[in-house]
């Protein structure tokens, strides 16, 4: 530092013993004493009253203080304590000025200040000058010994001291050399020493133990100025690295880092003026409490409204932040790093409290944003791992393989994910982050795997729909003896087939045999269930497929040709066998014969309701003796397979048999219509009174051909309207129907028949021109060839006609 360098100055206690925090402040600020650290020292001078200690430290550490003016006569100058930063001096050197002893102006029983200030010197300071005459050496009544009586006994109010160098500065020098002067000093000191009183710890305890005591001597400053000067210049070179080892500083244990000396020296004068004991250690660690708890406020200040940290904070509540944990370490290792620097020479123990006091603190701080981080890793790595499972499930791959594959995969990235995440300088468990992840991805692969196996179950019933619901319907249609052992057959190699299919399929999810074999027997029971729901269905049309029975073999023959009642069948052979059928197909459907069970619900039904004896023992109330079919079971058929019950196969036969009655009339109407319409010629006894009635008409004909030609004529008329009016088939519904049918047709067909005889004259009368001179015997015979020619054109017309 240059000598030209200026020096600072400030008052630190008045003479009212009042401390000016403000200015020690301001002081502190100004000389920037916060930067040194440990590296400074501080020195103070005490002594009597005008014995030149302001003028001594102006020249020896190039200060400033207010020096007294010899001409206006010797009076008090400093008052309080001052304190000042040395010009040139490395290191830092405070210089405090104390208040000369022994002055008028306090009195002489007024020495409550001078201990105060003599135990404030000796707490803060490395170095304690003390200004004495030579010419008090040796003196028994020496202005000095008050004073130093005064320093040994405030230090013994001092808790565990630390050992501080007292200089002594002996003034205006005479010939007697230092040598002499030194070794009676020190004599003097002792004897001081052991006459104050010390407390039972420390009665024993040499002077050495507490000060190193150094001697220096220094001419007149009036009456030798250029040698004092000199001798003065000499000892300013010994200030020079006081602190290091070897210096002229005492012991540095107490120090007090250099940002905290304001603090500790308003404390210890509050202590000091409240008259209790300064426990120096204790002070120490207060100090050290205090400037590092205002560290750590100040680094944890900073570091909530760092720029770096905000825009992290921001980044990471939209989404994973890449390098997160490196940008959030960089900021934490910052902002500790300062609290360090700063607090570095603070007590060890506090410093490191403090410190980690602040780390949980900004910990705390920056825990929800890491929070928020591993969140949305574990919204993404859950993300992706869905997308990768479905697209692995589309390959072929199998669906334990695929999950196996994704869950290392994905819970690696975000084991990743989360180290590059971490804060290094915080032990937060991410297990339960961790477990919530695997829950999630094992919820999803269990939804998906229930999924995909309902449908792959969905789909093989859909086969076993397909497989059996056309076969079955088809084989209840045509109900017989076989249908049930032909439906369990059918049963039995579509589900095995199946189930194969599917346990083929089941093999890729790694399932537990238990399990597997559940599914397995649920699609078993599931085809049981679609030939038991198809037979339910089925006995629900069991009346019409009855009646569609009947009619298939009553109204058609064995070649399936539909029937034509001439007369001939046996209408009630053929009726009770259409019955039977009938019954036969009711009796199928009454149960369910998945098993291999016997029952006996066919002959129940035919014993009751086709057996005439049965019928018979009816009575005209509708009440029986013992009717087997009435009852809500079969015998030998569980509850749960009955589809028809007894009570209801009698009901549904009863309505059976009444919707089937007609046909049966009807064919029997039929068969008797058919019966009269080829009987039309009379009796045979009827055709001999004929013959014998008729016989002389007979005769007469034979007399006469004209009257065979008018009958002749007259038949073929007949014949032709009995063919054109197809009264055969007009009377085979009935007389009335036929006599109304031919009432409406007799005029329209005697009209046709005219039209067509005039027509066929017209024609023969062209074609064959007489002349009109011919005789009439040869006319009369040739005059019936058109009427001959007209009849045989419109029966053989009436003949096409019906044929067609």
């Amino acid at each position: 530092m240059a000598e030209s360098e200026e020096c600072c100055s400030t008052q630190v206690i008045n003479g009212d013993g009042s401390f000016n925090d403000e200015g020690i402040d301001h002081f502190v600020k100004e000389i920037k004493l916060a930067e040194c650290g440990l590296s400074y020292a501080v020195v103070s001078i005490m002594g009597p009253q005008s014995s030149g200690k302001s003028t001594l430290l102006n020249h020896l550490f190039h200060t400033n203080f207010r020096e007294m003016d010899a001409f206006m006569g010797r009076s008090q100058t400093t008052k309080g304590i001052w304190i000042a930063k040395c010009a040139g001096l490395e290191p830092c050197t405070l210089v405090m000025d104390l208040e000369g002893t022994d002055g008028r102006e306090r009195g002489e029983d007024d020495t409550a200040f001078e201990k105060q200030s003599a135990l404030f010197a000796l707490a803060v300071s490395d170095i304690v000058l003390i200004n004495m005459w030579c010419h008090d050496i040796g003196r028994e009544q020496a202005a000095n010994k008050p004073l130093l009586k005064t320093v040994f006994q405030v230090m013994m109010r001092l808790f565990s001291p630390r050992k501080t160098t007292l200089m002594f500065v002996i003034r205006d020098k005479t010939r007697t050399p230092l040598e002499h002067l030194e070794p009676v000093l020190r004599e003097d000191i002792q004897k001081i020493w052991d006459s104050v009183p010390k407390p039972e710890a420390h009665m024993e305890t040499s002077l050495s133990e507490f000060f190193n005591v150094e001697v220096v001597a220094l001419s007149s400053y009036e009456g030798k100025e250029e040698l004092f000067k000199e001798q003065v210049a000499n000892l300013r070179q010994r200030f020079f690295h006081s602190i290091a080892p070897g210096g002229i500083a005492g012991d540095r244990r107490g120090a007090v880092p250099a940002s905290g000396f304001s603090f500790s020296a308003q404390h210890i004068w509050k202590v000091i003026k409240e008259n209790k004991d300064l426990d120096l250690p204790a002070h120490k660690v207060m100090v050290a409490t205090v400037r590092c708890e205002e560290i750590a406020s100040e680094k944890y200040t900073s570091f909530t409204s760092n720029e770096n940290w905000h825009s992290l904070e921001e980044a990471v509540k939209s989404g994973p932040v890449a390098g997160f944990g490196k940008k959030l370490n960089s900021i934490l290792y910052t902002s500790l790093s300062e609290y360090d620097a700063e607090a570095t020479y603070f007590d060890e123990g506090v410093r490191s409290a403090k410190r980690k006091h602040l780390e949980e603190k900004l910990l705390q701080l920056v825990q929800p944003a890491y929070q928020s981080m591993l969140g949305h890793l574990r919204i993404e790595t859950l993300e992706k791992f869905k997308e990768a499972f479905d697209k692995a499930l589309k390959g072929d791959e199998g669906f334990s393989v695929a999950a196996c594959k994704c869950i290392k995969t994905y819970m690696a990235s975000f084991d990743a994910g989360y180290a590059d995440a971490a804060v290094k300088l915080a032990n937060w468990d991410s297990s339960k982050i961790r477990d919530k992840l695997r829950r999630d991805i094992n919820d999803h692969i269990a939804s998906v795997r229930a999924a995909k196996l309902s449908e792959l179950t969905s789909s093989y019933e859909a086969k076993l729909n397909e497989a059996l619901s056309g076969p079955v319907e088809a084989l209840l249609d045509g109900a017989n003896k076989e249908t049930w052992p032909l439906i369990r057959k059918l049963l039995q190699r579509e589900t095995e087939s199946i189930l194969s299919g599917l346990s083929t399929a089941l093999s890729g999810f790694d399932m537990d045999e238990q399990t597997q074999k559940k599914t397995l027997t649920s699609l078993e029971n599931h085809a049981r269930g679609v030939v038991e729901g198809k037979a339910k269905e089925e006995a629900g049309r069991v009346l019409i497929r009855m009646k569609d029975r009947f009619s298939t073999l009553f109204n058609h023959d064995s070649e399936s040709m539909p029937r034509v009642w001439t007369g001939k069948e046996d209408i009630r052979s053929i009726t009770k066998t259409a019955h039977s059928a009938a019954l036969k197909l009711l009796s199928v459907m009454a149960a369910i014969r998945l098993d291999d069970n016997v029952d006996n619900i066919e002959n129940t039904l035919c014993s009751a309701l086709l057996d005439t004896k049965g019928i018979a023992s009816v009575t005209k109330w509708g009440s029986t003796t013992s009717d087997p079919l009435a009852s809500s079971t079969w015998d030998k058929v569980p509850p749960n397979k009955i589809l028809i019950t007894p009570v209801q196969c009698k009901i549904l036969w009863r309505q059976y048999r009444a919707e089937t009655e007609y046909c049966v009339t009807q064919a029997i109407s039929a068969q008797e219509a058919n019966k009269r319409s080829n009987n039309w010629l009379p009796p045979p006894w009827a055709i001999v009174a004929l013959i014998i009635l008729g016989f002389n008409e007979f005769l007469t004909l034979l007399r006469n051909p004209l009257y065979v030609g008018i009958i002749f004529v007259g038949y073929l008329m007949l014949k032709a309207l009995w063919v054109q009016l197809d009264i055969s088939g007009e009377f085979s519904h009935g007389v009335l129907p036929g006599i109304i049918s031919l009432s409406t047709k007799f005029i329209p067909t005697i009209m046709s028949l005219l039209k067509k005889l005039a027509e066929e004259g017209q024609a023969a009368a062209n074609n064959n021109p007489q002349s009109t001179n011919g005789s009439a015997s040869k006319s009369l015979p040739n005059s019936t060839s058109p009427l001959l020619t007209a009849s045989s054109t419109v029966t053989s017309s009436a003949n096409g006609t019906k044929e067609e």
